[in-house]
């Protein structure tokens, strides 16, 4: 079993930045994909940047140049730094960690992020 917090929501204005923390209840990222998803009221999850082991990491369209998924091994966390925040950036973002060598998935509680003036 693997937990996963997620931290570092919250509200903030237009064209302002976050960052958001995903801590692992324990070392996983040699195992598994780390991803961060986000989800509006009355549509899909959707993939927003992703991080496997020894890759590239990879981001939706909609926030290319503007979110970093990166990790710090030695503390088990995933971070997303958002800048140039937009209120369609308005969502619950939540943490996957998905291994399809083991067959697993799991997925943090999320943290409400809302951007508005």
């Amino acid at each position: 079993q693997v937990q996963l917090v997620e931290s570092g929501g919250g509200l903030v204005q237009p064209g302002g930045s976050l960052t958001l923390s995903c801590a692992a209840s324990r070392s996983i990222f040699s195992l598994y994909a780390m991803g961060w998803y986000r989800q509006v009221p009355g549509r899909q999850r959707e993939l927003v940047a992703r991080l496997v082991s020894g890759g590239s990491p990879n981001y939706a369209d909609s926030v290319k140049g503007r979110f970093t998924i990166s990790r710090d091994n030695a503390k088990n966390t995933v971070y997303l730094q958002m800048h140039s925040l937009k209120p369609e950036d308005t969502a619950v973002y939540y943490c996957e960690a998905q291994s399809s060598f083991l067959g697993e998935n799991y997925w943090g509680q999320g943290t409400q992020v809302t951007v508005s003036s």
